[in-house]
C-alpha cells in the first residue's frame, strides 16, 4: 500500500517551525516488494494522490517504473547522445555539435517527457524565422529524434513523440564544366589547387577527406592515394591511382611541405598544412572564404566544393568508367545516391542529338531532342 507524504527538510532547524517539512509532496509505493520513493512535483495533496495511483497502476500492470523519468531534462539526453557519438564514432562530432547548438538554444531546461510534436513545430518555426533551409532543419530534427530514441532505449523516456520532417527542395544540381573548374582553380594558391584537383578528379569530400590527408597516405612511387578505413563517411577505405597530371601536382605539394618543414625545423605529417600565418604547419581545416572569393572572380558565384562530387561522378560515367568502379572511387555506398549525383547537363542532351543525327530513315544530317522525343 502506497502513501503520500511531505519529507522533512534537512536544514529544518534553521527554518521557522512551519517550514520543517517540504511543501512538495512525495509518494511511496512498491515494485516487486521494493519501496520506491519519488517526488510528485506538486504541492496539492489530491494531485499527489493522483500521481501515486498512476504509479501503482503502472507497477501492477508490469509497465516500467522509472523514479527519475519525470525529472529528466533535455540537457541530460543531449549529453547522452554526444557521449554515444563520441564512443561509437557514428557521427562527426564537429557536425553533431553544430546541430546540437541550435537544439540547445531552444530545448535547454525542458523536461524530456514533455517534448512533443508541438515543441518540434515551434522549433521549426523559429529556425525558419532565422533563415534556415528545410534540409538543414530536417538534419537537426533527425538529431532530436535520435536523442529521444536513445533516451527511450536507456529507459529515460517512456514514449517516443511523432515528429514529422519538412518537405525539402529538390537535390542540388550544381556541377563544374571543365572550363569553370579551371577558372576557379587558377585563382587559388598552389596548395589549394592540388586539393581541389583531388576533389574534381575523384569526388572526395573536401573538408572531411581531402584536407585530412597525411603524406603517408600518398605513394608517389606507386602513384596511389588512399583513405584509411574510418576516415570516410561510410567507414570504408579507398585506394585510387593517380592520373599523371595529378601525380605531378601532388609531388610538387610534397616538396612545398618539405620546404616548410626545413623552415620550421620540425616534421609536418599533413599533406595540406597551413603555409603561413599563426597556424603555419598545422593541418588546414577549411578555406571557405578563399573559395568563395575565387568563385566570384571566376564568374561562378555560389558554387560549392561539394559540387565536385557530382562533377566527378558525371565525368567518370561519361568517360565510360563502369558505375560499380566509379562508386568505389567516390565512396557512394548505394546506387540511389550515386544516381542522384549523376547530373545530366544541356551539353549531354545536345550530344544525344549529334549521336542520333542521320540514324532515322528520311533524315539527312539533323535530329533534335525536344521534350523527350526525337524529330527531324
Amino acid at each position: 500500500m502506497g502513501s503520500v507524504y511531505r519529507p522533512k527538510l534537512k536544514d529544518w532547524r534553521a527554518r521557522s517551525p512551519g517550514q520543517q517539512r517540504s511543501s512538495i509532496y512525495w509518494c511511496k509505493y512498491y515494485v516487486n516488494g521494493r519501496a520506491i520513493r519519488e517526488s510528485t512535483e506538486t504541492t496539492n495533496y489530491e494531485a499527489a494522490k493522483g500521481v501515486l495511483k498512476r504509479k501503482e497502476a503502472a507497477a501492477a500492470s508490469g509497465a516500467p517504473v522509472i523514479p527519475r523519468v519525470d525529472r529528466i531534462r533535455y540537457d541530460e539526453l543531449a549529453t547522452d547522445l554526444r557521449t554515444h557519438y563520441e564512443t561509437t564514432g557514428r557521427r562527426d562530432l564537429e557536425e553533431a555539435d553544430g546541430r546540437l547548438a541550435h537544439l540547445k538554444a531552444f530545448f535547454t531546461g525542458r523536461r524530456a517527457a514533455t517534448i512533443g510534436p508541438a515543441d518540434a513545430t515551434a522549433y521549426v518555426a523559429r529556425r525558419q524565422g532565422e533563415g534556415a533551409a528545410n534540409a538543414t532543419i530536417n538534419r537537426e530534427l533527425a538529431v532530436l529524434i535520435r536523442m529521444l530514441r536513445l533516451g527511450y532505449e536507456h529507459g529515460k523516456v517512456l514514449r517516443l513523440p511523432v515528429i514529422r520532417k519538412l518537405k525539402e527542395a529538390g537535390a542540388r544540381q550544381g556541377f563544374f564544366e571543365r572550363d569553370q573548374y579551371l577558372a576557379v582553380r587558377k585563382r587559388l594558391a598552389s596548395d589549394l589547387q592540388a586539393a581541389v584537383a583531388i576533389a574534381y578528379t575523384f569526388g572526395w569530400r573536401m573538408q572531411s577527406e581531402v584536407l585530412t590527408l597525411e603524406r603517408r597516405q600518398l605513394d608517389l612511387d606507386a602513384g596511389t592515394l588512399r583513405l584509411e578505413p574510418g576516415m570516410t563517411k561510410n567507414d570504408e577505405g579507398r585506394l585510387v591511382y593517380l592520373p599523371a597530371d595529378l601525380q605531378a601536382q601532388l609531388a610538387a605539394q610534397v616538396e612545398r611541405v618539405r620546404a616548410l618543414e626545413r623552415k620550421l625545423g620540425r616534421v609536418i605529417p599533413y599533406l595540406f598544412p597551413h603555409a603561413r600565418g599563426p597556424w603555419k604547419g598545422t593541418r588546414r581545416r577549411d578555406f571557405r572564404k578563399v573559395w568563395a572569393e575565387a568563385c566570384d572572380k571566376a564568374g561562378v558565384t555560389g558554387r560549392l566544393r561539394h559540387d565536385f562530387r557530382r562533377t566527378a561522378v558525371r565525368n567518370m560515367v561519361n568517360a565510360g568508367v563502369p558505375e560499380r568502379v566509379a562508386m568505389k572511387v567516390t565512396g557512394h555506398k548505394t546506387r540511389a545516391v550515386f544516381d542522384r549525383y549523376h547530373i545530366v547537363s544541356p551539353g549531354d542532351l545536345q550530344d544525344v542529338a549529334r549521336r542520333l543525327a542521320g540514324t532515322f530513315p528520311g533524315t539527312s544530317g539533323g535530329a533534335a531532342v525536344d521534350g523527350g522525343s526525337v524529330s527531324s
